[in-house]
């Protein structure tokens, strides 16, 4: 159950709604899971929602890569909500289900081309240590260009954001619970204690 429930419009301040009507009018057409959380802050789900907005569908990198990096958070922060919903998008820009699996199961992706294990490696060394490795680096300035690896760090970001905020408020629980994403040492989430 989540923590914090959609405000109906009649629950909504003016400044709320006009914040949700922004989203609704936007690329999505829709207000966005974390949303539900940040409304509690209408600038902030503002200013957050933008931003998603931009690196969703306005960067240099191709879906797919953009895809894996979401991918590689939910994961990292075991989202299920993040992970089902960007399951569904990777699928879609046309990452190979083998990549997606190993990703659902820690491993690195066997069987994929050179970016995508460049961007993998690049987003789980970020969310491991926060930091990128200057060998990663050099090959990532090298294959995205400057303004792709700024790019993809943004995306890593926001999309870490993204997965503790849905975590946090379990936003999309029960509904979206990833079953590959199964880990003894952190079960699925349950009712909160």
């Amino acid at each position: 159950m989540p923590r914090l429930e959609a405000l109906s419009d009649d629950e909504m301040t003016a400044a709320q709604s006009e914040v949700s009507a922004e989203a609704i009018a936007g690329k999505r057409g829709r207000v966005p899971a974390p949303m539900i959380a940040w409304l509690r802050n209408p600038e902030l789900a503002r200013r957050a929602q933008r931003l998603g907005e931009l690196l969703r569908y306005d960067t240099t990198l191709h879906p797919r890569l953009s895809e894996l990096a979401i991918l590689v958070c939910a994961r990292h922060w075991t989202s299920h909500h993040e992970w089902t919903a960007h399951k569904r998008l990777a699928l879609e820009a046309g990452l190979n289900p083998h990549v997606i699996a190993d990703v659902a199961a820690r491993r690195r992706p066997e069987g994929t081309g050179d970016e995508e294990r460049l961007v993998h490696d690049i987003a789980l060394c970020l969310v491991s240590t926060g930091r990128i490795l200057r060998a990663l680096y050099d090959q990532g300035v090298q294959r995205l260009e400057e303004r792709g690896m700024v790019e993809l760090v943004a995306i890593v970001g926001y999309y870490c954001l993204v997965s503790v905020t849905l975590n946090a408020f379990e936003l999309g629980i029960p509904g979206s619970i990833a079953t590959e994403l199964d880990d003894p040492e952190f079960p699925s989430p349950g009712p909160a204690p």
